[in-house]
């Protein structure tokens, strides 16, 4: 035997291997191996395997011809191919894939009935009966009842009820009956008018609070009225226009002076300057003849009720201006106007139903209405009562 490593490659089997080993071979295995010469030194040397190896005991004994792939437990054991394309033999139908399972659909276990609104052919369903639109991600902002009024055809027009014709006539029926007492008694229902005419066109517009505004177009009302009763009635019309004129350039240098973007500030130039504008011809009812706001003060008040009945349309505006003329017939009939005070009450009615519908405008809210709905009818009838009482008086 040589010392030197074997390097070459052996083709053969090694003795004393059977892949398959039968009984006897495992008997033999399973004695007890006699003990071996000991080995050269150059052998003992030679690399041994050292870890952890295979199953190294002796699996019992299997046929030759059952010597096949064995599926692991658990699994599903496959035939074994065969070949197919010899004479005689019937070629294998091909087998449709099964069809792959889906997932079941989720579905709730309550859904609430669909009910229809009352008068209209829209759904209502939990989230549109609060007023609010259905959820998003993105934030969808709250449909307004105007909007909603629009969708459905509807006008997103609502008038003042009666409580603020009511208090319409009230605030009427102070100014005919302090013009009748003098002109420093018809000053405090006055300024009352004003401060809610001023207060009503912000909220009118959306802009709420605004108290520098509100602040500023009352105190321009003030300063008219003050203007008014220092150079006389005589005078009027240069200390309204004046005033007017004055509270003009002031809101305009107020605004210029805004770090707001420019729509923001050209938005509240233009409230500013409507409601200053609108609370200082209020002080009209101050520079007419005390009979024409007497006559016109009541029409407007008769006006505004006739207006808040329940009617049409047509038919209420009718019915308004029709009773602004006899109550400027029964009022005028006391004063020297007499049958003169029908121009007057119709043509201050018609000032106030302008005033009641710019009130109106697009689903305003309750305060809107106890504030422009009350104050802008008077308002609007001012210069009505000024010109028509200088030219009938």
């Amino acid at each position: 035997m040589s010392d030197q490593p074997y390097e070459g490659r052996y083709e053969g089997q090694y003795e004393g291997y059977d892949p398959y080993p039968g009984p006897q071979q495992q008997q033999r295995q399973e004695q007890p191996q006699q003990q071996q010469p000991p080995q050269p030194e150059w052998q003992q040397h030679t690399q041994q395997w050292e870890g952890q190896t295979w199953e190294t005991q002796v699996q019992p004994s299997m046929p030759a011809a059952d010597t096949t792939y064995l599926p692991p437990q658990g699994y599903q054991a496959y035939p074994e191919p065969q070949t197919y394309g010899t004479v005689g033999q019937p070629q294998p139908l091909p087998q449709e894939a099964p069809a792959p399972t889906r997932a079941p659909e989720w579905t709730p276990a309550y859904q609430p009935p669909v009910q229809q609104a009352p008068g209209t052919g829209s759904a209502v369903t939990p989230d549109t009966a609060s007023g609010y639109g259905p959820p998003t991600v993105t934030g969808n902002a709250r449909v307004t009842d105007a909007q909603r009024a629009r969708a459905e055809g509807r006008s997103p027009i609502i008038e003042p009820g009666i409580q603020p014709a009511a208090l319409t006539a009230v605030l009427g029926l102070l100014l005919s009956g302090t013009a009748a007492i003098g002109q420093y008694a018809l000053v405090v229902p006055l300024v009352l008018l004003q401060a809610v005419t001023a207060a009503g066109w912000f909220r009118l517009n959306g802009m709420w609070p605004a108290r520098q505004g509100i602040a500023l177009a009352f105190l321009g009302a003030v300063t008219a009225d003050v203007a008014l009763l220092a150079a006389g009635r005589e005078n009027a019309p240069a200390a309204i226009l004046g005033t007017l004129g004055v509270w003009v350039l002031l809101t305009l240098v107020l605004q210029l002076r805004s770090h707001a973007d420019p729509d923001t500030r050209m938005y509240g130039l233009m409230a500013t300057v409507t409601s200053a504008a609108l609370a200082i011809i209020a002080t009209g009812h101050l520079a007419a003849e005390p009979d024409a706001v007497t006559v016109g003060a009541a029409a407007v008040a008769v006006a505004i009720l006739a207006r808040a009945l329940p009617l049409p349309t047509a038919a209420s505006v009718v019915v308004a201006l029709l009773a602004a003329a006899g109550a400027g017939i029964a009022v005028g009939g006391m004063t020297d106007l007499g049958s003169k005070g029908a121009f007057l009450g119709l043509g201050a009615g018609v000032c106030a139903l302008i005033g009641h519908r710019v009130a109106s405008y697009d689903y305003p809210s309750r305060f809107v209405h106890f504030t422009a709905g009350v104050a802008l009818p008077l308002a609007a009838a001012a210069p009505a009562v000024y010109l028509l009482g200088r030219a009938l008086g």
